[in-house]
């Protein structure tokens, strides 16, 4: 007896449904996150090839070593690691909003998107002050013979391999008045900068103690262009995930999803502030730790 068999063939590209068997928001997303992936990926990859390329590559120990409000103290990769705490940490509230989401909780949502944005913003805040710091901080480095007082930029690079005493104390001899003033006021604040800079370049020269002075060659110029380059574009991500958060948690408190009767959009907000997290993990990774 012939039996006859019936092949069922559903049509996934007619409409209505994902081949993929995924809502096509959060299909379009995993798409984004893949091609920032090679984005960020590229961009560390050159750094890498950049970096050990390199006959001396800045210590991170010395660059990322302040932590605010505490003066002097020396505290290599403090404020970084509450920084990564600090979005680890929101990383976990946006899981709990996506968890209340599901539950259709408006007010778990609501709750738990606030502390995510609240730690967006708390993680920039800290980037802002670790960037200003690096601007602006001045740093003793040997240039060309003399001392030069050098911030963290994108063409300056105060971080070279250390200076010997004997170089640094002939290095003085032809340094300006201005950065001598400078040097002397780091170790002795009873007097201004522009009364010590009105002192004679020998009076100056004499009292700045050679074994105390921590004095650097210049460093290479491209971990300047990198740092502020990946560590920037990571931050405007974190800035847009906040926006994105932002906007959401008005949609939340308009009780648009409510409307709509379910809470994807909290879920594919979620994939995005993950991503972000994750790649933080490798820019810690490269510039901070290695």
């Amino acid at each position: 007896m012939a039996t006859t068999a019936t092949v069922h063939q559903t049509k996934w590209w007619s409409g209505g449904k994902s081949p993929f068997n995924v809502e096509y928001g959060k299909l379009m997303m995993w798409y984004f996150l893949i091609s920032d992936t090679f984005t960020f990926g590229a961009f560390l990859i050159s750094y890498g090839a950049i970096r050990f390329s390199q006959n001396f590559w800045p210590n991170p120990g010395d660059i990322f070593n302040t932590f605010p409000f505490t003066g002097e103290a020396n505290l290599p990769l403090a404020f970084v690691s509450l920084m990564t705490f600090i979005l680890i940490m929101s990383s976990v509230t946006m899981v709990l909003a996506v968890h209340e989401g599901h539950n259709g909780n408006k007010k778990g949502v609501a709750k738990w998107l606030t502390w995510t944005i609240l730690g967006g913003l708390a993680f920039l805040s800290c980037q802002a002050w670790e960037w200003t710091h690096l601007l602006t901080g001045e740093h003793a480095t040997l240039v060309n013979g003399q001392i030069e007082m050098w911030s963290q930029t994108v063409t300056h690079s105060p971080w070279g391999r250390p200076v010997e005493s004997s170089a640094v104390a002939a290095a003085l001899q032809n340094t300006s008045p201005e950065v001598l003033a400078k040097l002397v006021h780091e170790h002795n604040h009873t007097m201004s900068l522009s009364q010590l800079a009105a002192l004679p370049h020998d009076q100056l020269a004499g009292m700045i103690k050679v074994s105390e002075m921590h004095v650097r060659e210049a460093g290479p110029v491209a971990f300047g262009g990198f740092f502020f380059g990946i560590t920037g574009f990571h931050g405007f991500h974190v800035f847009s995930g906040v926006v994105i958060n932002i906007i959401i948690l008005a949609m939340v408190n308009n009780g648009v999803f409510e409307r709509r009767g379910h809470y994807l959009m909290i879920e594919k907000a979620g994939l995005y502030w993950h991503f972000v997290d994750l790649v933080w993990v490798f820019v810690f990774l490269c510039f901070y730790l290695i």
